[in-house]
């Protein structure tokens, strides 16, 4: 397309998410709903760890980092997509749809390293047991979680930075919730090679590697297992790690069903299903999976509640 042909843009029209109006109302109070369940739940795990003592483990401190990516991963989008629900002219200005697409990536990019990170935390617990207190040592996890901060941001920086440079022209429709990279560069009237050459090598790199040293992590951990079989040691494995599987099988096989494996009929109605759960559907159920299948999460609970019952109490004979 010629340049000269080429208008400013100064927002985007988000489509939004195929629903009916009449039932526009209902989805409206589901997925308020659904935030304000992921914000809670996120936010009792970290303080649970924060205020529990027994939790204050290598574990743990990628879970709160986890939940607090969780949490801001769902703010990115749901917030946004709860106003324009409600509007008429569902638009977003080009500096926000840039914001927006910077934090998406940034916080979808440390839940896939924290991720990893505790795949990692799990194997040495199961399969070294002795040497876990010296392996897993607070250099260690601190170093890891910094880690995993540090190449998000770039990461996260180097797309939007690739994609300001991009020239867009009369057409500002996105059919999607959110300002979705691969949907952006179809709107774009420039050059778009070196962008998908980025996202193709940057993907295998922030995707598909961490996936691959998360399942031999688990590999691992059961080729340790078996070696030794015995009930105590598989309830004692599944009860570690039932829960973390149950978040990557719903993080990486929604992703990986929608950018990795994609098919020619593919319509934008299933591509928006699937990414709504991952980024609405995952965030809110990670805390019921941890707190559900976690003894240590419902003993902090307990004691939690019961610490502040005996102050109220107190406080009230006062």
């Amino acid at each position: 397309m010629k340049m000269g042909n080429q208008s400013v843009i100064s927002e985007f029209l988000l489509l939004g998410l195929p629903i009916e109006p009449e039932l526009r109302d209902q989805f409206y109070v589901l997925f308020l709903l659904v935030y304000v369940t992921t914000i809670l739940g996120n936010l009792l795990i970290i303080v649970l760890i924060r205020l529990d003592s027994r939790l204050h483990t290598p574990m743990y401190l990628f879970l709160s980092n986890l939940s607090f990516s969780d949490l801001c991963f769902s703010s990115v989008t749901m917030p946004n997509l709860l106003q324009n629900m409600q509007s008429q002219v569902p638009s977003i200005p080009y500096a926000g749809c840039l914001t927006q697409m910077y934090f998406f990536l940034f916080f979808g990019d440390l839940e896939s390293f924290l991720l990893v990170a505790m795949a990692y935390d799990r194997y040495v617990a199961i399969c070294f047991p002795l040497h876990y207190t010296a392996i897993m040592s607070p250099k260690l996890c601190l170093s890891l979680v910094v880690l995993s901060w540090v190449l998000t941001t770039a990461h996260a920086m180097l797309h939007t930075l690739l994609m300001a440079k991009l020239s867009f022209c009369a057409d500002n429709i996105i059919p999607h919730f959110f300002c979705d990279m691969s949907a952006l560069l179809k709107l774009a009237c420039s050059d778009t090679r070196i962008n998908e050459l980025v996202i193709f090598i940057m993907g295998g790199l922030i995707l598909v590697i961490p996936f691959l040293l998360i399942v031999m992590s688990y590999a691992r951990i059961v080729s340790s297992i078996l070696r030794v079989p015995s009930a105590k040691g598989i309830r004692k494995a599944f009860s570690t790690c039932g829960s973390h599987l149950s978040v990557v099988s719903l993080f990486y096989g929604t992703i990986i069903g929608l950018y990795l494996c994609p098919s020619d009929n593919n319509s934008t109605v299933k591509e928006t299903v699937m990414a709504v759960m991952y980024t609405v559907v995952t965030p809110m159920l990670n805390p019921f999976i941890y707190s559900l299948r976690n003894r240590d999460i419902k003993g902090a609970l307990g004691r939690v509640c019961s610490k502040w019952t005996i102050q109220l109490s107190l406080g009230q004979g006062l």
